[in-house]
């Protein structure tokens, strides 16, 4: 097979599928060490690196947003209340933004996954 002007040979290129597919797979880092996970984007960054979560307040892409929540979430806090994910996106070092957008949900009101918080917020999307 013709690789072109690729820097990293078959064999490395193999070897590092194989290193990130924990990470592909579960969305999350899969490495014991803390020190071999990527540095959470700071606050002055710019939105590009961290992914479109609309403003608070604008109408936004809901698309974006079910996207970011789902990214930060994931599987493991559902069924989950208002507290439970706010912690969650507090431990994975979510945005601010979606920080914000998140404790505008009703605090006794019980979600089952990401498309339960996106109807409660009130932007459902057309999946």
């Amino acid at each position: 097979m013709e690789r072109g002007s690729n820097r990293l040979n078959v064999h490395r290129d193999d070897e590092m599928k194989h290193e990130l597919q924990g990470l592909l797979r579960s969305g999350h880092p899969t490495r014991a060490e803390e020190w071999h996970d990527p540095e959470p984007s700071a606050d002055d960054d710019p939105e590009v690196t961290r992914g479109p979560v609309p403003a608070r307040g604008s109408i936004g892409d809901a698309e974006a947003l079910r996207y970011e929540l789902a990214r930060h979430l994931a599987r493991t806090p559902f069924p989950a209340k208002r507290r439970q994910l706010l912690r969650t996106l507090e431990e994975r070092h979510a945005p601010d933004r979606l920080v914000e957008i998140v404790s505008d949900l009703p605090p006794h009101d019980t979600y089952r996954n990401v498309q339960e918080v996106m109807q409660a917020l009130g932007r459902s999307t057309h999946a």
